[in-house]
């Protein structure tokens, strides 16, 4: 009898314990990502062209790429809401909040492009002809905050790529879904870097004279060579409006160039500095 209670009581406080485990703060911001929408005009000239099970096969595909990448980002904690889409659309048309119960941010991504076609070639000098096909499509992603509902950003993304038939397969359905999963990859692994990067800025880990280390490594779109701008934090700004928060100022303080990229951190040397210093804020320079 006596054993039986200590393992009774044993048994309780392992339960307790975990119950405890998975109550504890991961620290992570929790992320809702609702179901990938389709445009009614893309959706319809995908029925009509005989199309509509490669666009349900690519949605399927960007949604599952899509968790892939948040979680290589090791920075979000996920909540699937294929209903997110629906509650958005609810809460646009009554006024009312939608309700994402503990997530702090809703991704929400709809294709309103997709194209995928046939190019064929003849090099009558080399008596051979060549065949391609391409696809592409675009995304906009729009990033939520849950617990306002206001828009915190929207980016449009473009990804397509071009492949001969003869190099991906050896059939036209090996090419176009060899060219889907690479496309719905680079469209997810894209998206993930865009929400990283507004929920989570790159900023100055350490400064040791003129190389500073950053809080982004392999995987997050860093390279060497690539000069990033250096924005030093000021107050809150808010819209004399409406009151609403408008971000912190930024002020460019100087620029840094890439020179060595790890998996989970990039160092780079200074090559302009009015004010660098430790947890300011990094952006790449685009061309």
């Amino acid at each position: 009898m006596r054993l039986t209670r200590i393992l009774a009581a044993t048994l309780a406080l392992l339960v307790t314990i975990n119950a405890l485990s998975a109550q504890a703060p991961t620290g992570l911001k929790k992320l809702a990502i609702g179901k990938v929408k389709v445009g009614e005009a893309v959706r319809a000239d995908a029925v009509d062209a005989g199309k509509r099970n490669k666009i349900d096969r690519m949605t399927q595909n960007v949604e599952a790429q899509l968790r892939s990448a948040f979680q290589s980002t090791r920075r979000f904690e996920l909540i699937g809401r294929a209903d997110a889409d629906a509650l958005v659309e609810e809460a646009g048309a009554t006024g009312r909040t939608f309700e994402f119960g503990e997530s702090d941010y809703l991704l929400v991504v709809e294709i309103d492009d997709f194209q995928d076609s046939m190019e064929t070639k003849t090099f009558a000098a080399l008596g051979k002809t060549v065949t391609s096909r391409t696809i592409r499509f675009a995304g906009i992603t729009t990033i939520y905050n849950a617990k306002t509902n206001a828009v915190i950003e929207t980016a449009n993304i473009d990804v397509s790529e071009t492949a001969p038939e003869e190099t991906r397969g050896a059939t036209t359905g090996d090419t176009r879904d060899a060219l889907l999963r690479e496309l719905t990859k680079k469209l997810a692994e894209q998206t993930a870097q865009r929400v990283t990067d507004v929920v989570y800025p790159a900023r100055i880990l350490a400064k040791t004279d003129m190389t500073v280390t950053i809080s982004r490594g392999e995987g997050t779109g860093v390279a060497a060579g690539q000069l990033w701008e250096v924005f030093a934090l000021g107050a809150e700004m808010k819209d004399p409006d409406t009151g609403v928060s408008l971000g912190r100022e930024e002020l460019s303080v100087g620029k840094i160039r890439i020179t060595r990229v790890t998996p989970k951190t990039s160092q780079a040397t200074i090559t302009e500095d009015t004010g660098v210093g430790n947890g300011a804020v990094v952006r790449p320079v685009k061309n």
